[in-house]
Formats: C-alpha cells, sequence, structure tokens
C-alpha cells in the first residue's frame, strides 16, 4: 500500500476503539500497521453484531481495515522475545492499556526503547500517565463528565445527556493520538531521538471547551446547560416540523438569520437574534421560530431551505446520510475487500490528498492471520516459528 505514510511500520498493541481508530488512520494513507492480538483475551470489538459474512464482525472489518495480525501470547518468554525481535525494526508502538500493564508485560517504554532507541511509543488511556485517576477506570462518557463537557450538553428539563458518538475516545483519544506520534516522527527526523508520547482521553476532551474555556477562565462565565450561544442558549438549535422532524437552524451572522426570518414568513424577528444576553428574548425568539416551523412539513421547509444559503439543514438519521448527494459526491462510503472475495460497505478515510488517494486493501482479518509471515520476514526459522506453535506462544 502506498501512502503519505508508506515506510511508516506501526506495532498496535491496541483494542476497543481509540487505539484501532488512530492506527485505522494511519494505515488508511500507507502506514504498516501490524496488531499485536493476545489469543487467550479476545477484542471485544470482534465480537460486536451484526457479523460480516466472512465471519468477522463488521465493526472489527471496519477499524482494523488493511491491518495485518499477529496472535502472540506474551505473557509466555517465547512470545516476549518475539516482540523485542519485532521492535527493533518497527518505528512505533502503540498501546492502549492502563499504567503499568506494559511494564509488568516486559514491553514499556524503557525496556523498548533500549532495544530500539528511536521507537516513538505512544500510551492511549483515560486519564494519562499520572496524576490521581492514572489507575481508575473509565468510559467515553466518564472522561467527558471529569473533563466538564457533559456539565453543558443537554437540555435544563432533563439534564446532561450522553454524546451520539464518543467525543472522548476519538476526537480525543484518537486524533490527538495521531497528531502527536507524527510531530514525534518530524522530531525524530530532525534529532534521530523518539519519545514516549502520552495521550490521555481526558486531558484531550478538556482542550475541547476551545469557545468557552476564554470566557470562563478570564471573563466569569458560568457555561451550563442551554446558556452559552452554541449549546442552546441563543437561536441556533433544532426546531420541530409539522410531521414531527426536525431542522438544524444555525445562521448566527445577520446576513444568514435574515435570510432564515424572511423564509419562515417573520422578517421582523431578523433584529432579535442580535441579542444573546436577555434570556427572555432568547426564549421568546426560540418559541416564535418553533411555531412557524411547526407549521410546514419535513418536505416542505427541505424545498424552501435547499434553494437559500441561510446555514438551516435537515437533521438527517445516519441511513439519510448516507443518500446525502453530498456524502456521495465526497464519496465517504466504499467498499473494502473481504478475504472471501466478497466486499463490505464501510466508511472512507475523510482525508483527500491531491496526490495520494487513501488505499482499502482488506477488511480486519482473522486473529494472528498473519503471524508465520511476519516471523519469516522478521527471520525466524521454520523451528523457531515450530516451537513457539507448540509452546502456545503464537496463534
Amino acid at each position: 500500500m502506498s501512502g503519505p505514510l508508506t515506510g511508516l511500520k506501526v506495532l498496535d498493541f491496541s483494542a476497543l476503539l481509540p487505539g484501532p481508530f488512530a492506527t485505522l488512520m494511519l494505515a488508511g494513507v500507507g502506514a504498516d500497521v501490524l496488531r499485536v492480538e493476545s489469543p487467550s483475551r479476545p477484542d471485544m470489538v470482534r465480537m460486536l453484531p451484526p457479523m460480516a459474512t466472512d465471519g468477522n464482525s463488521a465493526a472489527h472489518g471496519y477499524l482494523n481495515r488493511s491491518k495485518r495480525s499477529i496472535g502472540i501470547d506474551m505473557k509466555s518468554p517465547a512470545g516476549l522475545e518475539i516482540v523485542k525481535r519485532l521492535v527493533a525494526e518497527y518505528d512505533i508502538v502503540v498501546e492502549q492499556f492502563r499504567p503499568g500493564v506494559m511494564e509488568r508485560l516486559g514491553v514499556g517504554y524503557e525496556a523498548l526503547k533500549a532495544i530500539n532507541p528511536k521507537i516513538i511509543y505512544v500510551s492511549i488511556t483515560g486519564y494519562g500517565q499520572t496524576g490521581p485517576y492514572k489507575d481508575r477506570a473509565g468510559h467515553d462518557m466518564n472522561y467527558l463528565a471529569i473533563a466538564g463537557v457533559l456539565g453543558y450538553n443537554g437540555r435544563k428539563a432533563s439534564g446532561p445527556a450522553p454524546m451520539a458518538v464518543q467525543v472522548a475516545d476519538i476526537a480525543g483519544g484518537s486524533c490527538h493520538a495521531v497528531i502527536g506520534l507524527l510531530a514525534a516522527v518530524i522530531h525524530r527526523q530532525a534529532t534521530g531521538i523518539g519519545q514516549h508520547v502520552d495521550i490521555s482521553m481526558t486531558d484531550a476532551a478538556f482542550s475541547l471547551h476551545a469557545l468557552t474555556a476564554p470566557g470562563a477562565l478570564n471573563g466569569g462565565d458560568k457555561p451550563g446547560l442551554e446558556n452559552t450561544q452554541l449549546n442552546g442558549g441563543s437561536f441556533y438549535d433544532c426546531y420541530e416540523t409539522a410531521d414531527g422532524r426536525y431542522f438544524s437552524v444555525g445562521g448566527l451572522e445577520p446576513q444568514f438569520f435574515m435570510q432564515f426570518c424572511a423564509a419562515i414568513g417573520r422578517p421582523e424577528l431578523a433584529p432579535l437574534g442580535l441579542n444573546m444576553l436577555q434570556a427572555d428574548v432568547v426564549a421568546q425568539l426560540k418559541a416564535e421560530i418553533q411555531l412557524e416551523m411547526k407549521k410546514k412539513t419535513y418536505d416542505e421547509w427541505s424545498t424552501i431551505f435547499a434553494a437559500l444559503d441561510s446555514c438551516t439543514e435537515p437533521v438527517l438519521s445516519f441511513a439519510e446520510a448516507t443518500e446525502h448527494p453530498h456524502i456521495k459526491a465526497r464519496e465517504l462510503l466504499v467498499e473494502v475487500p473481504m478475504g472471501n472475495g466478497q466486499t463490505q460497505r464501510q466508511l472512507a478515510s475523510p482525508i483527500k490528498f491531491s496526490e495520494t488517494k487513501a488505499q482499502y486493501a482488506y477488511t480486519g482479518v482473522t486473529l494472528g492471520e498473519h503471524t508465520e509471515a511476519v516471523m519469516k520476514a522478521a527471520g525466524f526459522s521454520e523451528d523457531e516459528i515450530t516451537q513457539a506453535k507448540r509452546s502456545g506462544a503464537i496463534a
């Protein structure tokens, strides 16, 4: 596979979502990603329904696209030795265990750095390698809660609400891991020095308060449910149609809101859109907008707003989004080959390069599918491979 990262070799010890999504991005732009999987500790992603026709789960087929797999029992001395021999040939390690786990297995940063001083070692955890919460269990919603994000996500009437997608896991863990990893690669190119990259999903989620933090830290603002410009505290919101569908109304700039108000037959409401400070005015404006939006159906409003540039768009289901003409034009869905000769429909890479197109080699493979090929390429003899099989060190 060729791409901007062709030649970059990644050993991926991660499972579930944050690490695999990060290495999915790397594999999609040319990195050689080898998953190191445990034969005795199954990845839950492999078990998520529905199952594809090749016997693997559809989620695994997507998240582990274009990655090879080697099955190693790292608790066995022979398995540990295989990992250490592989590390000498790889540029990057990605792992997602709690702090201390990789060290106890004998493959922590210092141990691998002794083998390969240029190694870049990326650790993705919920709370980071230091701090009182470093050993604490958690999931996406917990990290968002601790980071203060959930505190102003939701409705006053019903309270904080879970996010529909995994913001801390992906925007926090995956994306920041890739940014940190690539920055470390550039630093190594300039200095020859590798390093440990510590990615905390809570830290990264905390950094996402990009527009809220300045006012809260320096102006005394207290962001809460439906009290900021972008979380329902202004007319920037979703409104129900006559048939129970919804439209997103986001025209914060006067030129857009004027078009919107004219379209709903209430041009006199436009000046009220500039008043973001008086809660009673905002409440009245939203009530008037809702009143008007309820007078027409989803299809009627779709026809009206399709002809305008007013930052007003229909709220689509996922199935509808896959059929949207813009999504189709951007080629955001692809058919990826499976091992049985069929294909699986998947999300495409959202990154567009002018010179190197994203590659979709194959869906996620069977655990350990490339074990023997990887070991042979790394210089292991047939006898060594046979012994490793007999001892249960590899699968």
